[in-house]
This record gives structure tokens, C-alpha cells and sequence, in this order.
């Protein structure tokens, strides 16, 4: 099986059960290290709902999520700008972040925007100062596609995805396979980050562990530890703007009152 980033050999590593009844043949390539699955016939079903029960952590990291970011938007001084949160699930996330004052918009294939209806982005004509994708990555059947899909928009992607080991972990060594709910298919490791960033003539800043920005300019020295810390001391909040909550209500009511 050919790679999905480099397109080299990638060779079996081992066999593991998902959705509890598919025994699944995983793959890792040579080159550039990514970890594949066997072609995943299986997803339409992983899918049933965009969102597994198995993710109780999802209030969670999008809440601390909203709080790096916030950091992270405004060590960028790009507070003003405009944003798209790629993969966005129920739309916890954009709603968060526009309750900060942010002018960011939803954007998913796979889910039902529930909590930022109304505020769906585009790709058509649109550029944004920044693309988010949390916990994405590891979802994508093509990677590349999407990567250069998002690459369209913006000169800056955060994304998180937990990377692999260099020589591959058995599924009993590493949960992330997330192997019961089969949705997990695309594992990185730093090496495939650097391929891609080289690949794509981008600058990649990386905790080596599960926080990564892409981006066409150098980001500042350290940026994402300094987020880190100022989340960690609840300092990220010097960095909100006037919540657009009230203000999107309103226009979600004129909206309405429109299309009467």
C-alpha cells in the first residue's frame, strides 16, 4: 500500500478489531512514518453519529480549547480577524469562541451544526486569518485533499491530533487507535508533519505531542508554550473582545423575521 502523504511504501505493522467486529489491517510508511488503515469501508457506519458517545472529553477540550486559542489569537495580534473552525462538529467550539468576542464560523461534512446555526463558513471566495481543525486530522480519509482543501482559505492552521510513535505502538500501548468507535483512520507522526510542512513550503510549530500550527509566515518564538501558560494562568481572558452572543441573537431574529 502506497502512503497517503508521501506516497511511498507503507508496510503492514498489525491487525486490530474495530467497531468491535472488523478485523482492520494497519499500515505505516516508511518514509514519512504516517500510519494508515487498510482502505475503511467501515466509516458509514462509524458516522451513524458524527459524534460518538465514546467522546465524554468533548465539552471539555472545547472549552480549554477556547481559552488556548483566545491566547493564541491574540499573541498573533489578530483579534480582529476572521476564522473558521474546520470539522466543527455540533458547533460547540465557534459558538465559544464567538461568545469571546471572535469572529469565527462552523464549518462540517460529517454533523449537524447545532450551536452556531447560522453561522456555517464557506470556501467559495473566502479567506480567513486562521482555520482551526481540533481533533480532526486523525478523521481524514485523505489527507492531502484536505490539507490543501483548507490551505485555500488560510496561511494558518492550529490543528490537534496526537502523534504516533515512530516505530508503531500495539493498540494495547496506545488509545488514541480509538478502535471501538472506528473513526480514528490517519495517524501522524513528527515527521509527517515536517514532510507536509516542507511539502507545502510552511513553517511548523509543534509541542511534538498534540498542539500544531501550520503557517506561510514564521510564528513567534514559542508561541505555543506562551499560550499554554497564559491558559494555565487564566490570563487568556485580556484577550476577549466583546462577546457577540446578544449581537447574534439579534440578527438570528431579524434573520427570521426576513424569511417571513
Amino acid at each position: 500500500m502506497n502512503c497517503k502523504i508521501c506516497e511511498s511504501d507503507s508496510l503492514p505493522v498489525f491487525k486490530a478489531t474495530v467497531l468491535n467486529k472488523y478485523f482492520v489491517q494497519y499500515y505505516q510508511c516508511r518514509h514519512c512514518g504516517f500510519m494508515q488503515t487498510e482502505k475503511a469501508y467501515w466509516l458509514k457506519e462509524a458516522y451513524t453519529d458524527a459524534i460518538s458517545s465514546l467522546d465524554t472529553g468533548i465539552m471539555q477540550r472545547n472549552v480549554y480549547f477556547s481559552k488556548l486559542i483566545t491566547a493564541i489569537i491574540g499573541l498573533l495580534k489578530k483579534t480582529k480577524g476572521t476564522f473558521l473552525d474546520y470539522g466543527g462538529g455540533l458547533g460547540i467550539f465557534t459558538r465559544l469562541m464567538r461568545d469571546r468576542g471572535f469572529n469565527f464560523f462552523w464549518y462540517d461534512l460529517n454533523a449537524h451544526n447545532y450551536l452556531a446555526n447560522g453561522f456555517a463558513g464557506t470556501f467559495e471566495n473566502a479567506k480567513y486569518d486562521m482555520v482551526t481543525a481540533l481533533e480532526c486530522f486523525e478523521h481524514f480519509e485523505n489527507p492531502i485533499q484536505e490539507l490543501e482543501k483548507i490551505l485555500s482559505v488560510t496561511d494558518t492552521i492550529f490543528f490537534s491530533t496526537e502523534l504516533a510513535a515512530t516505530k508503531a505502538e500495539h493498540p494495547d500501548r496506545w488509545w488514541y487507535y480509538c478502535l471501538e468507535h472506528g473513526q480514528h483512520i490517519s495517524f501522524y507522526t513528527l515527521k509527517t508533519l515536517q514532510y507536509l510542512a516542507q511539502k507545502y513550503n510552511l513553517n511548523l510549530t509543534t509541542n511534538e505531542f498534540n498542539l500544531h500550527l501550520l503557517s506561510r509566515k514564521p510564528m513567534p518564538g514559542r508561541i505555543l508554550w506562551w499560550a499554554k501558560v497564559l491558559t494555565k494562568l487564566k490570563q487568556d481572558f485580556w484577550f476577549n473582545l466583546k462577546s457577540k452572543t446578544i449581537e447574534d441573537m439579534n440578527d438570528m431574529v431579524l434573520k427570521l423575521k426576513k424569511d417571513n
